[in-house]
Parts: C-alpha cells; sequence; structure tokens
C-alpha cells in the first residue's frame, strides 16, 4: 500500500481527508503544529513551517527517509515553497497533490464538512480513477455544480 503524507495533519479537514484515503493509501500526517508527544510515535510527523527556508527539502528528505510516494499539502504557506520545488520530488519519485498553476485557482479555506469534496491526481479521482478535471489538476477540490471552475480546498 503506497504511503500518503498529509500536512496540517492534526486539524479537523486532514483527518476526514485521511479517512476517506485510507482504503487505498497508508495516511500519515505531518504538521508545523504543535504535534503531542505521544502521537509523533505513531503516524504524525513534525515538520517545520512553509515560511522556513529549509521547508521543501526536510519534507523531501522525510519522504525519502519514510517511503511516502504522495504529498498533499494543505496549508496555504506551504504551497508556493512546495509548488517550487516540485521537480525535485517528482524526480524522486513522490508526487505532489497540487494544481500545476497555483495562481489559476480559487482557494476555499477550511471547507464545510457538508460540502463533497474531490481528491484528485491528474484529473482522475484519486479512489475511483475517474475523470473529473483537466490532467494539471491535482488536490483536494469542490466542483460546483453551476459550471463554475473548481476551488482548491486547504485548511
Amino acid at each position: 500500500m503506497d504511503k500518503l503524507l498529509i500536512t496540517y495533519g492534526t486539524r479537523p479537514f486532514a483527518q476526514r481527508l485521511g479517512k476517506i484515503l485510507s482504503s487505498k493509501f497508508a495516511c500519515h500526517y505531518a504538521s508545523c503544529e504543535q504535534i503531542p508527544t505521544i502521537l509523533l510515535k505513531g503516524d504524525y510527523r513534525q515538520i517545520p513551517t512553509g515560511l522556513n527556508p529549509t521547508f521543501a527539502h526536510e519534507l523531501l528528505k522525510l519522504c525519502l527517509d519514510e517511503g511516502f510516494t504522495r504529498v498533499l499539502p494543505l496549508g496555504k504557506g506551504e504551497l508556493q515553497p512546495i509548488n517550487e520545488t516540485r521537480v525535485l520530488f517528482e524526480e524522486y519519485g513522490i508526487t505532489i497533490l497540487l494544481p500545476l498553476h497555483l495562481e489559476e485557482h480559487y482557494i476555499l479555506e477550511n471547507p464545510a464538512s457538508s460540502l463533497p469534496v474531490h481528491i484528485v491526481e491528474q484529473g482522475r479521482n484519486i479512489l475511483t480513477a475517474e475523470e473529473l478535471l483537466d490532467v494539471t489538476f491535482s488536490g483536494v477540490f469542490v466542483l460546483a455544480d453551476d459550471g463554475e471552475e473548481p476551488a482548491l480546498c486547504l485548511v
């Protein structure tokens, strides 16, 4: 089973996504926020904030050391540094679940639990392989019924 790392893992939205994805992935969580010591012995990892200049490199090291094949970043401050180093992650076979063109997407923070979210990798639902969006789309999205652009969901 592939290992997936979800950032801001102590937040309810990250936990919700982990439950959804647990049938297909071994889900682990990372956060720059304080994590109780007891959780660090399990599926949680401490990482620096996205504003830290070494953030992306430390995240890559964590992925390589622990065998994570996918990263689902959920923090707004993490998007730019991860997107800028995406090629480096890909060189090591690690998929970053973010759209290629971040600046073109509306961001919805802390989506309500009543909203159905879609976790997408290269335009396909990551669980069902159903084609939902253009291949440049990866990440967690809410799709509008009225034809509006999909919104990227973050914590």
